[in-house]
């Protein structure tokens, strides 16, 4: 048995990763600052009772110090999450994701107490900072493109272009080994906290573990935050009988995973010595275009619903990214045990009493207004 924190512990995958390690029979404690866009600063029913809840800010120092004390293993969940809305909110990510980090990190080499009990770090990274997913040429092999170019969008020509002799790509399955080109500050903040965890951790010799969820879905996702999760987003549409607004042509694919199989991750990250200073994709290793998933859950839903498909771009938007989760089923185990379906009719199931505001209109709108959709 050890003493846990799971800093973001309210949260949607945060909350789950709290229950498993309850049912382990761990000493559990979060750190969580119930985000107003998120838990309109309440504690959600579903957290688990059996647990220590501090309620504190990452970027408050001295709080996270107390939450600290006697700890053996953390699970750094904590972070705001959403492409599109960090492009204008800046400094709220940027301090809750780097700053936040930087204090967690500071806090573990300087205080001599928590550092000597402390064992192993998780983090949970992020795919975004990939940009594009892997691509392959017919004439020149595995290729890494850049973004696509604006005046590339607006002619909607949406599939990206070999840089060497401009043919049209095919999207391959994304390794680890991915160079990669973050595009909105989102993907800045995930990609310096993954960088930040492992440095310090090897600096230091600190066990510590980065893991690049892909899009993760589930129950317990916010139904009315129109900034993050496109699966309750959709969900939330069709619960309203609105059609699911989707960009480009709706045929962008990417790797939907069960929060179920985010949880197995961290487990095995934790267990296992031979996570330690490593990265890991975590998805289903499955490539689904976002129209599919539309045309999915309003099949559940059993609505005759299509999607808006509005052939608009967003600034930064990639076209294809999707994991390839060898490393993760080599090293240490890990077995993906949801399918899509499945997942999605278990979150349906869990939606079916709670309020879900479609406000995609609202997001949309404040997107345009700073720019980002064109």
């Amino acid at each position: 048995m050890a003493n846990i924190l799971v800093t973001g512990g309210a949260g949607f995958i945060g909350s789950f990763i709290v229950d498993e390690l309850v049912s382990r029979g761990h000493e559990v404690r979060i750190f969580d600052s119930l985000v107003e866009q998120v838990h309109h600063r309440k504690i959600p029913e579903y957290l688990n009772k059996d647990v220590e809840f501090i309620s504190g800010d990452v970027q408050d120092k001295q709080a996270l110090t107390k939450a600290l004390e006697d700890i053996d293993f953390i699970f750094h969940q904590a972070a705001e999450v959403g492409v599109g809305q960090s492009m204008y909110e800046i400094s709220r990510y940027v301090g809750a994701n780097i700053v936040g980090t930087a204090n967690l990190l500071d806090i573990i080499v300087n205080n001599e107490k928590i550092k000597k009990r402390f064992k192993k770090l998780i983090v949970a990274s992020s795919m975004s900072p990939y940009g594009e997913g892997m691509y392959v040429c017919n004439k020149c092999g595995i290729v890494n493109p850049s973004f696509r170019s604006e005046e590339q969008m607006k002619n909607k020509n949406w599939e990206p272009n070999c840089p060497k002799c401009n043919e049209v790509l095919k999207p391959i399955p994304t390794n680890e080994t991915k160079i990669q080109y973050a595009n909105s500050i989102y993907a800045i903040t995930k990609r310096a906290q993954e960088e930040m965890v492992l440095t310090i951790g090897k600096a230091y010799d600190i066990p510590v573990v980065a893991l690049r969820y892909f899009n993760t879905f589930g129950p317990r996702q916010s139904l009315s935050n129109p900034y993050t999760g496109v699966a309750a987003i959709f969900m939330s549409s069709l619960k309203n009988n609105q059609r699911p607004l989707i960009f480009e042509d709706g045929n962008q694919m990417r790797d939907f995973v069960s929060v179920h199989d985010i949880v197995q991750a961290n487990m095995l990250a934790m267990e296992k010595d031979e996570a330690n200073y490593e990265v890991f994709n975590v998805g289903s290793g499955q490539a689904i275009s976002i129209k599919q998933i539309a045309e999915i859950i309003a099949k559940l839903y059993n609505k005759d619903i299509k999607p808006s498909i509005t052939h608009q771009f967003r600034k930064g938007d990639i076209r294809h990214c999707f994991a390839d989760i060898e490393k993760i089923k080599t090293k240490l185990g890990y077995k993906p045990t949801v399918s899509f379906e499945d997942g999605m009719k278990e979150l349906i199931n869990w939606a079916a009493d709670k309020e879900a505001k479609d406000l995609v209109g609202y997001m949309a709108k404040e997107l345009k207004s700073k720019g980002i959709i064109n």
